[in-house]
């Protein structure tokens, strides 16, 4: 019985990230991948899980580390990473569009195909299809700005890299070099959101996009196609959270008049990207271990909250925070409902908002603090300096999937490495996988326990 409990349809993402990271693993570990003496299995492990969870923390220098095959196979852990997590994704967002329970099936195939206006393979096909088109714009784009800096393969690398969101480089020093680049900024910036609005809301922007043009061309009367209200919330949402989080760190980190070899503009630009990034991808352009507390400290928030649902980005989703930001106004007028735009939010999906947040809230906590064990931050805070905002930072960077770091990653202890293992397989599959697995184990009870208040603040 337990064993039909551990290969329901919910866990089966479970088991392929595992194996493709174990795979990973193994591959990037031997000879042929590094450049070299072989790396240990462990820091196989910690790069394979970083490249298939597209997250991009890094315990060595991946340009300098490994060879040719090594890059290849980091590539296609990312690309199976992020391909992988927005086909199941969108798979569950088809299935909730139409009140079908992904727990109730056998497999997900199975109940798709009762839809007669569902083909798998062209869902597959398209989804593959648009995925290939963007990352090789990205390529060409890369390629066209510096074809040096970015050679054929570099460019199909960095491209793929952003779209999924992933934040490797072959580049010491990340992209801090094109601080002042605006093509290259632009192209990567595109690339982290495009990837990280989901495929339903790209594939309903393309739509709409489409229908306007056409209908703008050809003269046609008639209402327009708009967004739903599911898109129009990602990308109002995903839109303040840029603006937003770009205007803090320009005044966290270059108004003190720091960065003297960068021009307002490329300052600006710096903070644009920067809030892009931090979301979710794991680029940079400015060094983030010189970066001010305040910044560090925006940029943990805009981690925590990540992307957006059906996604290669991580964190507790933009539509997690918009639910809550709702609900916490509805809470403090007193008014029942919870609106977020046209609609109320349904109290199953409130309850979902609070859950995951508090379940993440705490495993971060949790984290955070056997990391101060395990980093050597237990030394009085006059001696441990700034260690625990760092490591603050590496572990909501992990769980968030984002792969931005103070620059902590490779003096890691062996346990703090298999702490941010764990935190970036938890953070990419997200923990409602884990806790929707986790209550398929517990035997529904038929009885309650007796009610009574509680003095609450």
């Amino acid at each position: 019985m337990w064993l039909k409990k551990i290969f329901t349809p919910l866990a089966l993402p479970i088991h392929f990230f595992a194996g493709a990271i174990f795979l990973g693993a193994g591959l990037l570990c031997q000879p042929v991948s590094c450049v070299g003496e072989p790396v240990s299995f462990l820091d196989a492990l910690f790069t394979a899980t970083s490249a298939a969870c597209v997250t991009g923390l890094v315990v060595v220098d991946t340009g300098a580390a490994y060879t040719r095959f090594g890059h290849t196979v980091i590539l296609a852990l990312i690309q199976l990473g992020g391909l992988g997590i927005m086909t199941f994704s969108t798979l569950v967002f088809y299935l909730w569009r139409r009140r079908v329970s992904l727990a109730d099936h056998i497999a997900v195939g199975q109940s798709l195909l009762h839809d007669a206006s569902f083909h798998l393979g062209r869902f597959l096909v398209r989804m593959a299809a648009v995925t290939v088109v963007i990352e090789a714009a990205g390529a060409l784009l890369l390629y066209g700005f510096d074809p040096k800096g970015f050679a054929p393969f570099s460019a199909v690398f960095h491209s793929v890299s952003a779209f999924c969101n992933a934040g490797f480089g072959l580049m010491p020093d990340n992209l801090v070099g094109y601080a002042g680049h605006p093509g290259v900024n632009l192209v990567i910036m595109w690339l982290i959101v495009s990837g990280g609005l989901g495929f339903a809301v790209l594939i309903e922007g393309y739509r709409l996009a489409r229908e306007r043009l056409l209908t703008w061309r050809e003269g046609r009367a008639g209402r327009p196609l708009a967004l739903t209200w599911y898109a129009r919330t990602v990308f109002a949402v995903s839109a303040f959270l840029i603006v937003a989080g770009a205007v803090m760190i320009y005044c966290g980190e270059f108004l003190g008049g720091r960065y003297g070899e960068l021009s307002h503009l490329d300052k600006a630009m710096a903070a644009l990207f920067q809030s892009v990034t931090c979301r979710t991808a794991g680029f940079n352009t400015i060094d983030v271990g010189r970066m001010a507390d305040a910044s560090l400290v925006i940029m943990i928030l805009l981690m925590f909250i990540g992307g957006s649902p059906g996604s290669c980005a991580g964190g507790v989703k933009t539509t997690t925070f918009r639910v809550l930001a709702a609900f916490g106004r509805a809470k403090m007028f007193g008014r029942r409902q919870v609106v977020v735009g046209r609609y109320a939010v349904d109290d199953n999906t409130v309850d979902r908002a609070v859950t995951l947040t508090i379940f993440a809230l705490g495993l971060v906590l949790a984290s955070v603090l056997l990391m101060c064990f395990t980093e050597g931050a237990v030394a009085p805070h006059v001696e441990a300096g700034g260690r625990f905002l760092e490591i603050l930072f590496e572990v909501v960077s992990a769980f968030g999937t984002v792969g931005l770091s103070t620059g902590i990653t490779p003096s890691l202890t062996p346990a703090g490495k298999l702490v941010i293992i764990l935190l970036m397989f938890v953070g990419r599959l997200g923990p409602i996988l884990f806790l929707s697995v986790l209550q398929g184990f517990e035997e529904p009870r038929r009885y309650r326990w007796p009610e009574q208040g509680m003095m609450i603040g």
